[in-house]
């Protein structure tokens, strides 16, 4: 009896300790799971984001509340959703690293489609989350419910709407892949109210199975040695230096390349500084309001080789005499964009980086004649179209925005500078007249042209390289888009400088009317703020010059002060970009002056 009592008492004990133990497991089950909100930044901690741009709203506050005590990841509160987009891109574009953005639904999606559409044609990689409604609401005209994966669609490089909040881990990953793989895009992340609640165990993939999705990054070999015979044999070559150029951290190899093939250089608004500037084969930017010896240099070249360009309509001008008489060499890493505007006789799929050390890898094997002799006659007719240079429009007692611009340089060329631009005639001024020796020193937007862009890029590229100097040049129109971001700038103590060269009008669509429409400025008058004042008022700092020898004082207090500045040049109102291209022409058919005749 007393054995039996002793085992009962035993198995009593068992079963107390096994039940005891599911208890216990359970709960560490439920510890262990975390909510879609949680796990959105355990993921972003695993891709080693540091940095985010956002602005809160309802759909979205469970994120918001993961981040209250999260150390590992710094949210920088923007005024703007638009601003947080073009933030992310500043940064991606300053560090190499991908930029993330984080905005509500409804309109803090819709307002980030235009710095969504602007990384797509520009080509640089960020990820944007979206809130969304939950799902059972998606469809039903929900408050702030916006279709964001129908909207994004055609300005964004993929989308995603997370149905399942065990796959949060497995998009986000794949997003990080798409975005910075292949030519780099802008990938879209919609986020449904009930998924960022829903709870489930974290487990983030280790790798990306994504079959149909492959990019070429090694070129093929018979086409790099058909593409080097050619440059070789050439007498008049010419290479076309892109934004594919800067994505690949390419400009190594192809200064390298250049230099051994004795070939000149001429750069894209987007590949800036991908060849040093200051060498003798640079012949700076092309296009519309390039170099008049580039477009001249392009238009009679017998040899093309492009890399990481689109062949955009501003670098080409009228199609069908662009570089009529050349064979067209065209790397890029996006096979849609070979042949697609101009024809191309040696298409070479790749990354530049990879297609450029193979062929400096096939030249340096094999004995390969650069036929310096009779190249050198083209760098002698290169020479004589340098002489051919623009003039300035106006010549008054006015601060002239060129000299602006010239002195903006000559103080900063020696510094650790960025810089960035809205877009106008200060952008193309700037493209003209900065000689950017190396990449990524040069923010600007290019395909999609965004008035406001350059402010909000600036501080996200001065958050992703806060040792560097960064100075947005800017107009007194682009300023005014995206104003607010100063109180981003003051409250985070982002110290970027904004040049504002103010002549009161809306300059470049002026300069049009004044050329095109019988100097017929209708609504290009522009009324701005006081901008010195504008900045105190957000306790930034604010200067105005007026005077030519007030510029580098002003630049040397911007600088030294560490905090945000707003410098306004007061210039003179009717000066134009030269050189011009105007639209439809070749562009070797250059404006040098008011004095130019239109044909």
């Amino acid at each position: 009896m007393k054995i039996f009592e002793k085992r009962y008492i035993n198995d009593k004990l068992v079963d107390k300790y096994h039940k005891l133990e599911r208890k216990m497991t359970k709960i560490k089950e439920q510890t262990e799971l975390l909510t879609g909100a949680e796990i959105f930044l355990e993921c972003l901690k695993k891709e080693g984001v540091k940095e985010i741009f956002g602005y809160p709203g309802g759909v979205i506050l469970t994120i918001y509340e993961a981040l209250y005590n999260c150390k590992d990841i710094k949210h920088y509160l923007v005024r703007h959703e638009q601003a947080a987009i073009h933030a992310a891109e500043g940064y991606a574009r300053a560090t190499g690293k991908p930029g993330v953005a984080l905005v509500t639904s409804g309109p803090g999606a819709t307002n980030a489609i235009t710095g969504i559409a602007n990384a797509y044609y520009d080509g640089y990689p960020i990820i944007v989350f979206t809130g969304q409604v939950g799902l059972d609401q998606i469809g039903n005209d929900a408050f702030q419910e916006a279709d964001i994966v129908g909207i994004t669609r055609s300005c964004c490089k993929h989308n995603y709407l997370v149905n399942d909040v065990s796959q949060l881990p497995r998009i986000i990953k794949e997003a990080f892949h798409i975005a910075t793989t292949g030519k780099p895009g802008p990938v879209v992340i919609d986020l449904p109210k009930d998924i960022l609640s829903q709870k489930t165990k974290f487990e983030y993939p280790q790798k990306v199975n994504l079959p149909g999705y492959n990019p070429t990054y090694q070129g093929h070999h018979r086409q790099i040695i058909k593409a080097l015979e050619l440059l070789c044999d050439a007498e008049r070559p010419m290479i076309i230096s892109g934004g594919g150029v800067v994505a690949a951290e390419a400009s190594k190899e192809l200064t390298e390349l250049a230099e051994k093939l004795n070939i000149p250089v001429a750069n894209t608004l987007m590949g800036m500084g991908t060849y040093p500037a200051s060498r003798e084969k640079s012949l700076g930017m092309l296009g519309m309001h390039g170099n008049y010896w580039a477009n001249h240099a392009v238009s009679n070249c017998d040899v093309l080789f492009a890399i990481g360009t689109r062949f955009n309509d501003r670098i080409t001008g009228c199609l069908k005499r662009f570089a009529k008489d050349a064979q067209v060499i065209h790397v890029d890493i996006d096979p849609c964009s070979i042949s697609k505007n101009v024809h191309v006789d040696v298409p070479i799929v790749g990354d530049a980086k990879n297609v450029l050390t193979a062929m400096l890898h096939e030249f340096d094997n094999n004995k390969y004649d650069t036929n310096r002799e009779v190249k050198q006659a083209w760098f002698e007719q290169i020479d004589e179209w340098k002489k051919k240079r623009a003039l300035p429009a106006c010549n008054s007692e006015k601060l002239n925005p060129l000299t602006v611009i010239e002195k903006i340089y000559e103080y900063t060329k020696d510094k650790d500078t960025i810089i960035c631009t809205e877009v106008g005639q200060h952008q193309m001024w700037t493209a003209q007249l900065y000689k950017f020796e190396e990449p990524r020193r040069f923010i600007t937007s290019g395909g999609l042209g965004t008035m406001g862009f350059g402010f909000p890029a600036a501080m996200g590229a001065s958050i992703g390289k806060p040792e560097k100097i960064v100075i947005n040049i800017a107009g007194d129109g682009s300023i005014q888009m995206n104003i607010q971001e100063l109180a981003t700038c003051v409250a985070y103590n982002i110290p970027v400088i904004v040049g504002i060269i103010n002549n009161g009008y809306l300059g470049m669509v002026r300069q049009w009317q004044e050329k095109l429409f019988n100097k017929h400025y209708s609504e290009t008058k522009i009324s701005g703020p006081d901008f010195v004042k504008v900045a105190q008022a957000y306790g930034a700092v604010g200067i105005r010059v007026t005077k030519e020898d007030e510029i580098v004082p002003a630049l040397q207090h911007a600088i030294e002060c560490k905090r945000p500045v707003f410098i306004d040049f007061v210039v003179e109102e009717f000066e134009m970009v030269y050189p011009w291209v105007l639209a439809g022409n070749p562009i070797n058919k250059v404006l040098l002056s008011n004095d130019s005749p239109i044909n």
